[in-house]
């Protein structure tokens, strides 16, 4: 039986080794981001709130990821280089590395780009977990900040996963990152010939507005623009909806014609 048993090793040497050595990559991975992440909870134990900063959780939440992909990426490629076939290979893309690195740079342009991005991200924090951001006309609360992708989740309790690299690519409006609170914004029309003087000085009593203003005159009418008080980026969506709500229900009640009203 010894003799088969060294044998099978012999024969499936390399299959073996290739095994535990992703089996190892795997473990080694998992135990690293679990200390980090005990690290973390360690951290936030010691802090005022016993929480993280948005800035340090993001930046956590992206170094475990990096880290645990990197290992599981170095424990593959050595279980690849037990054979000889792969070795070859590898050999000659490194002996050729302008080629090999034009065929890889092309095969995978998007995922190093939105794996550069989201390390830009991380490092500028131009956005972090949390906050409420404007995106080409998508407005959510960041969920999460992955190597390739940024979760955010809208007022009607969507989720969009946005690419890292539009994310650093294109204007990013973040209402949170200064304040751990964002402004409330709303708009009504009133019709062409309403009087707009009046309805303002309606519009800012109720307790809901902070401020009322003219914010465009055209043809089918007047869009007046309001300001509530700020509140968490969570309640925006609905203290707007309620916002809006209010002004349309004085406005109606006073008989002040509004756009598109019949």
């Amino acid at each position: 039986m010894p003799i088969l048993a060294d044998s099978f090793y012999h024969r499936h040497q390399h299959v073996i080794v290739a095994i535990i050595t992703v089996v190892a990559a795997v473990l080694l991975a998992a135990a690293i981001d679990r200390w980090l992440a005990r690290r973390g909870r360690r951290l936030a134990a010691v802090v005022a709130g016993g929480s993280l900063s948005a800035t340090v959780d993001t930046r956590l939440r992206f170094l475990r990821r990096l880290v645990y992909v990197a290992i599981i990426v170095i424990g593959i490629v050595v279980a690849l280089l037990q054979f000889s076939s792969f070795s070859r290979v590898a050999t000659t893309f490194l002996t050729s590395g302008a080629i090999a690195a034009a065929v890889i740079g092309l095969a995978a342009r998007a995922t190093l780009a939105n794996g550069i991005a989201g390390v830009m991200l991380a490092v500028t924090q131009p956005l972090r977990i949390g906050d409420q951001i404007t995106v080409n006309d998508q407005t959510g609360i960041v969920e999460d900040v992955g190597l390739t992708y940024t979760w955010l989740r809208t007022g009607a309790d969507a989720r969009l996963a946005i690419p890292n690299e539009i994310l650093s690519t294109t204007i990013l409006r973040n209402d949170s990152i200064r304040s751990a609170t964002v402004a409330t914004e709303a708009s009504v029309w009133l019709a062409a010939d309403a009087d707009e003087t009046a309805a303002l000085a309606l519009l800012e009593t109720l307790g809901e507005v902070d401020t009322a203003r003219i914010a465009e005159v055209s043809a089918a009418g007047v869009r007046v623009a309001l300001a509530g008080p700020p509140v968490a980026p969570a309640d925006r969506a609905r203290r707007e909806a309620e916002l809006r709500a209010a002004a349309l229900r004085a406005l109606r009640q006073a008989g002040v014609p509004r756009a598109g009203a019949g």
